[in-house]
């Protein structure tokens, strides 16, 4: 027996498809019926990583007894949050009013017409951990609905109107002022975790985007409280065991404040912004721990979430085998380290990942998470070697882990290809190409972005959330992070097809996303309002991935820089207008669109290099140009004899003359350097012009 979701194009909502629940998904056919039969909808929200959305399914949904109880009540309707983000956020926030928190899976009963009445999160099958059992839950909402429906509709429509007024954003009149980017920074210093970085407290989710803009901070400053929350962090978190010591890349989020013991899924999202991280902070400290864990991030994507053959970036790696273990992939008993190593090998191991004594999974106290509790050095003196032995030793061990572990069965890798999340992971990978001198990097995200161009992009709608999907609308997430991508390949390449698709994106960002008062909504209009909770969502808030009208501002800001349009700068300005002074109340959650409203207050260098493309002279320069650090500088590579267009306003505005040798002109928004032709008096410039403190 099946039901509805075996034809869906979700892995998460195909998991389903031989449950006994009568599953529909996200659509009108389930809505139709329950105003046909008016019946309430129970609405079940999760995503195939999901560990917590595994339990309920094993529980409660592949049960007979609660499925036929479902069955007769309700219409059940599935959605796959990443599939569907402009669903979930809606029903997240009306989930989160009524209850205080939010998260997966999303457990939510609604009106025929999609309005929430009731709602929560995972509800074990019966009574337990302070929870009300499922059945209880199922059985007395069929019963309020049935003998208190007024009742029902009129809780539903004074949450929608709640949700009416707040979705929205109207245009200010305040200034546009730093003090408003300062008072984000303070916040999120106040948030600090000291001892074991990062910010708050259990569990600890990464912020990559407070450490964006403390980088940009510190570049202008050279405060060392403020790089020691950026390099504390990083530190603590590749040391951890959110940190795949072994496989590279990040889990998601920590269940303890020490980086510890994650939550395994893999997410391509945060893997693409912590990956810029550790490429801004290394080039800004020239750690190479942090180079190595960009690298370790580089590694796993490209051999896990990289397709090898069409290109593109899968979007996430689940955290379980099966619906019985947690993480038990990742995770290793002492005698499964003992038999995979030699005794000298083992002796390193067992010190530097903590081996020893109860392990840190509550599920089976045997099984340890790998996180780093000591360094070589430490272990030398206490075995008596000496540390580059040790490190030898380590390197070994760590390698001989890998393979055993390769033979393990793999969690599952969703294959879909999300436009957004791709725009982010190619954006991160050239930063990475940049910082790191990757050549491979780059040409992966090259090939990334081909792929999402050519299966995801139609020159009337924008990019597709999904690429390959013969229907269906993009998210303001999928406009402005697949512009923010164009805008990196255009730097890398100066190839001016990557400048005009992201202009054609912008314009229609612009033309269908935009709100009255100048912000933007996630969704175009209509696209997410019918059927279900009709009502506007003006994203501002990291959520974990970064904002998208904070993403909307940077890109136009940088459109204006490269093109000199101003319609570019007055959107940016309208949509700051309309979303900064209230965001930045939200603090460590504004940290992205502070960064971009401090980026518009103080634009970043613009470094043209002018020349032929073919020419060696021109080439060094730009490589040169790409690989020097300021946050936020914007590289252009103009030919003059090639190019459409005006000369870019930062080299017109230095003197540049077509006819002249190649020259790199470096400008800020009030001054220009003179003309570099030596890539190394080219590098030292774009570190130090404009600042009282040489870098």
């Amino acid at each position: 027996m099946t039901n509805r979701l075996h034809v869906a194009s979700s892995p998460y909502l195909r998991a389903a498809a031989e449950q006994a629940v009568d599953w529909y998904p996200w659509g009108e056919e389930a809505f139709a019926r329950a105003r046909a039969e008016d019946r309430p909808i129970l609405l079940d929200i999760g995503a195939v990583w999901c560990h917590w959305c595994h339990v309920i399914d094993r529980e409660s949904y592949d049960n007979p007894e609660i499925a036929a109880l479902i069955n007769a009540h309700f219409v059940p309707v599935k959605v796959d949050r990443d599939e569907r983000p402009d669903v979930d956020v809606r029903y997240q926030q009306a989930v989160g009013a009524i209850s205080g928190q939010g998260g997966w899976p999303l457990t939510a009963f609604l009106t025929p017409d999609g309005r929430m009445f009731f709602g929560g999160t995972y509800f074990p099958p019966d009574g337990a951990m302070g929870r009300p059992g499922f059945k209880q839950v199922l059985g007395a909402v069929a019963e309020f609905y049935r003998t208190k429906r007024d009742q029902a509709h009129g809780y539903a429509k004074e949450l929608h109107e709640t949700l009416q007024r707040l979705g929205d954003a109207r245009s200010s009149d305040d200034t546009l002022r730093p003090a408003m980017v300062d008072g984000v920074a303070e916040a999120i210093a106040q948030a600090f975790d000291s001892r074991n970085g990062g910010f708050g407290g259990a569990p600890k989710f990464p912020h990559a985007g407070a450490i964006e803009l403390l980088l940009r901070r510190y570049d202008r400053t050279r405060d060392p409280g403020t790089l020691l929350i950026v390099t504390r962090t990083l530190e603590q978190m590749a040391r951890g065991g959110v940190y795949d010591q072994l496989g590279g890349g990040f889990h998601r989020y920590s269940v303890d404040a020490s980086w510890t013991v994650p939550h395994f899924e893999k997410m391509l999202y945060d893997n693409a912004e912590l990956l810029r991280n550790f490429a801004h902070a290394y080039q800004a400290t020239g750690n190479e721990a942090l180079a190595r864990t960009a690298r370790g991030i580089v590694a796993y994507v490209t051999a896990t979430l990289a397709d090898p053959t069409a290109g593109g970036f899968y979007a996430s790696q689940d955290a379980d085998i099966s619906l019985h273990d947690d993480g038990d992939y990742y995770t290793w008993t002492r005698d499964e380290a003992a038999a995979v190593l030699p005794a000298d090998e083992f002796e390193v191991a067992r010190l530097a990942y903590h081996l020893d004594g109860q392990g840190e999974m509550h599920h089976d106290p045997r099984r340890h998470v790998l996180f780093v509790a000591a360094d070589a050095d430490a272990i030398a003196a206490t075995v008596g070697r000496p540390p580059a032995d040790v490190a030898r030793l380590l390197d070994r061990a760590a390698a001989r882990l890998r393979d055993a572990r390769a033979r393990r069965p793999a969690p599952f890798v969703d294959p879909t290809i999300y436009a957004g999340w791709n725009g982010m992971m190619i954006s991160a990978f050239l930063e990475a190409a940049r910082a790191l001198g990757d050549g491979a990097a780059r040409d992966v995200a090259l090939r990334a972005l081909e792929r999402v161009v050519r299966e995801a992009h139609d020159p009337d709608r924008g990019f597709r959330h999904v690429a390959g999907a013969a229907a269906g609308t993009g998210l303001l997430d999928d406009q402005v992070q697949m512009t923010r991508a164009l805008l990196d390949a255009f730097e890398h390449t100066g190839r001016p097809c990557y400048l005009r698709l992201a202009e054609e994106t912008a314009s229609y960002l612009l033309a269908v996303f935009a709100t009255p008062a100048g912000a933007f909504y996630d969704a175009v209009a209509g696209a997410s309002e019918a059927p279900g909770l009709r009502v506007p969502y003006v994203p501002v808030q990291d959520t974990p991935t970064p904002a998208g009208n904070a993403v909307a501002v940077l890109v136009l800001d940088r459109l204006f820089a490269i093109t000199g349009n101003g319609r570019y700068r007055d959107a940016a300005e309208r949509a700051l207008r309309a979303c900064a002074p209230a965001a930045v109340e939200h603090g460590l959650f504004a940290a992205t669109l502070a960064y971009a409203l401090d980026v518009h207050l103080d634009p970043p260098l613009h470094v043209v290099v002018v020349g032929p493309a073919d020419d060696p002279r021109v080439q060094a320069l730009h490589a040169a140009a790409l690989t020097a650090y300021r946050p936020a500088a914007i590289v252009h590579r103009f030919d003059p004899g090639a190019a459409a267009g005006a000369m870019p306003e930062a080299a017109a505005a230095s003197g540049a003359a077509a006819g002249r040798s190649p020259r790199a002109y470096v400008c800020s928004a009030s001054a220009c350097a003179p003309p570099a032709a030596d890539p190394e008096a080219l590098s030292a410039t774009i570190r130090t012009f404009g600042r009282e403190v040489a870098a």
